[in-house]
Parts: C-alpha cells; structure tokens; sequence
C-alpha cells in the first residue's frame, strides 16, 4: 500500500474507507499531520502521546470494542495505518502485548482471561517478552524442555530460555513450558503468562533472571532467561495445560503476517533515504549501484504484494497461514541484502564511526548488523522453505537428516 500525491492506491472497500477517514479526521482535528513523530521507534507502552491514541483508542486496533480496541478488521487496520503514514505519524504500539499475546488471548483464552489480561496491556500495566526460543529449541520449537510442574493453583517454571525479546521493560513473559513429557513432542506444551518483578540488574523476584546478550553493535536487544521455580497462577495458562502448541501457533501466525500491508513502508522509506544518501556522496552515475538500488526498488514492491496477499488470507480465515512465511522470506531476505547495498553506498567510510567515539554504528552500519539476523528469528528461512515447499507447493516431508 503505497502512498501516492496523498492517495492510497488500493481500496479495501466501504469499511476500510470510513476507517480510514476517521483516522485521517481525527488526525488533522489534532493537528499531527506532517509532525514527523515516530513515537520512540514505533514501540511505546507509556507517554503522552500513547495516553492521547489510547484514549481516542487507537491502539490494539483489532481488539474488541468491550476491552479498548476498535473491533477493525485487518483491511480497515490498514486502512488507518497507511493514514498515518500519509500524516507522516507513526501509530505507536504496545510492544508484544499487543501484536503476540493480545490475540492469542482474543482467539484461545477464556472470558475471565480476556477480562483480565486484555485491559491490563492495553492499559500498560503488563509489558510482555517472548520466552519461546531454548539453546536446543531454535527453529524446532516443539523441543522445549523448560519444565512447568503442578503445584496446587500455580505452575513451578525451570528451565532456560534465549534471545528474550523486549525483556527491559517487561513485566510479564509469554512463555513455551513443557507440563507433560509422555506424548508427541507437540503435546504437552503449555502457554504461561509468568510475572517478573525485575530490578535494575535484571533479576527477578520471581525466579526469574534475565542476562543481556551483547550483540557486535554493542546494543543488547536479546537476554538469556533463566528460570528458577518461577511461579505462575493456573489462570495464567492460556488455553488450558498441554495445549499450547496450538496458542503458539496464533502467536507465531500474528509475528509473521502482523502488519502485512504496511510491512513494506519501512524498506520503502529506507530505501528512499538510500537513495538520497547515494546522490550526497555522488555516487548517483555509478550503474552498478543504480542496478542495485532498481532491485531494491522491485524487491520493496514484492514485499507490498506479498504482504497483500497474506492480509487476504487472514481476512478469509483469520490466519495468515502459509503465506505469511512467504511474505516473511520477501522481507527478510531482502533486509539482509539491502543490509549489505548501504554500506557499498558508504564505500570504506562503512568502516569508520565517528571521531574520537569510543564505538557507535551510524545507522546505515546498525541496519546492516541487525539485517543479519532477519532470516533468523520469527522462524528461520530454512523453515519458512519447508512450510512453502510442504504447504503451498504440496512436495513431501523432508527426510529426517536431509
């Protein structure tokens, strides 16, 4: 959904227009269009600018009426996005709680789960992390071992967790546990809610101790996550003991194809400032790098239609399903490589930073260190093939070992 003079260039219909021009209303009555606010990288559970959206509620956009939201479908979702792209706003939201949890909640949670747990993202009193990936449960997600074992009303939680997102400012973490070990490796699996009570070293009152990874841009975007007899309320399993796997499926489901219209905005405005960045450094005449830079170009326009694609699938079924790891591959894949065309824009000056700074990547050198691990997290590219191959392209089961 690309913007044009001002006009989106795909219509989603009568519902996704009166949304859209809500959004577009309410955005002028306010006087934000054209402010440029990026509301802190897009992810923002506090501040004036969240209290303003929540009030008006415009966070948690497909959430129901009753608990905040505004009950959008994924069409007009996008319709009100690509408004605030025109405005040149960048609609915050609510970090994991809403785009992971929230809607494993709305689909698999009970009522009083939903009338619990909802408000209190929405509200901003519980900031989640992701505790799914384990140092030998990467891309086989299903062989978590961390271990939740029954005691009274509550789950006693050990075991080990890695490349924690979102763990600095969380207050909850949404977690795999294995509850029973005598069936199939997909049985048995549990979705708990455990509550942290970090302090500022990132230990927890509740059995829980988060280590930061350092990563080679000297960010920590990621922690080990070490749990030991952490405890959760029973009330904290969503979708009841032993089926998780299938709650995880809709978390899973909800990272990749989240935002699936929209998706292609961010490389489309990286690529333009690319562009801008190539001509400072009068490189524009260089036909190799215009070659470039014109497959970037078509490889943003895949990641549109790919994206498309995926919201029609979950508006026709409320799961993305196999074309969300399409659409994943697009996006990812061409991260990385565009990762690797900036800095061939910046030449030998992609080896230096700034004078006299002891170490801190400009931001085409920290786009490219984080491009690395696109095809990595949210489900390797490896397995997204396997899924394509298996459930679109309908070829048999990889051989074990193969």
């Amino acid at each position: 959904m690309t913007l044009h003079s001002g006009k989106l260039d795909v219509d989603f219909g009568p519902s996704a227009r009166v949304a859209g021009e809500e959004a577009r209303a309410w955005l002028a009555e306010h006087a934000l269009v054209g402010r440029d606010f990026d509301g802190g990288r897009g992810i923002a559970p506090k501040g004036e600018w969240v209290d303003l959206l929540r009030e008006h509620r415009w966070l948690c956009l497909g959430w129901p009426e009753e608990v905040g939201g505004r009950g959008l479908s994924g069409l007009e979702a996008a319709a009100v996005d690509a408004e605030f792209t025109r405005a040149k706003v960048v609609r915050p939201t609510l970090g994991m709680g809403e785009s992971l949890v929230g809607p494993a909640i709305v689909v698999h949670g009970t009522a009083d789960q939903k009338r619990h747990f909802l408000p209190r993202i929405l509200g901003g009193t519980d900031r989640y992390c992701q505790g799914f990936s384990e140092p030998g449960a990467g891309s086989d997600l299903a062989n978590v071992q961390t271990k939740g074992v029954v005691d009274g009303d509550e789950l006693v939680i050990t075991g080990q967790k890695v490349w924690t997102s979102w763990y600095w400012d969380a207050t909850m973490c949404f977690a795999l546990v294995r509850t029973d070990s005598t069936g199939d490796k997909h049985d048995g699996i549990s979705y708990v809610l455990v509550p942290l009570d970090p302090d500022e070293q990132f230990r927890a009152g509740n059995g829980v101790e988060l280590r930061p990874l350092r990563q080679i841009g000297g960010e920590a975007h990621f922690a080990e996550t070490f749990f030991n007899e952490a405890r959760a309320p029973l009330f904290n399993v969503i979708g009841g003991l032993g089926h998780g796997w299938r709650v995880s499926k809709t978390t899973l489901g909800n990272e990749r194809g989240g935002s699936a219209a929209t998706q292609h905005l961010r490389f489309e405005i990286s690529l333009r400032k690319l562009i801008e960045e190539t001509r400072r450094r009068g490189r524009a005449d260089d036909p190799v790098l215009r070659q470039r830079l014109a497959d970037a170009h078509t490889h943003v326009q895949l990641i549109r239609f790919g994206g498309l694609r995926t919201l029609a699938s979950l508006v026709d079924s409320g799961d993305p399903g196999p074309t969300a790891s399409i659409a994943k591959m697009l996006w990812s894949e061409h991260h990385r490589r565009f990762g690797e065309l900036s800095l061939d824009v910046l030449g030998a000056h992609a080896l230096l930073t700034t004078p006299g700074d002891t170490y801190t990547p400009n931001r085409w050198q920290a786009d490219f260190f984080g491009s690395r691990s696109s095809t990595i997290w949210g489900g390797t590219a490896e397995i997204q093939r396997n899924i394509v191959g298996e459930r679109v392209l309908g070829l048999p089961r990889e051989a074990p070992g193969g």
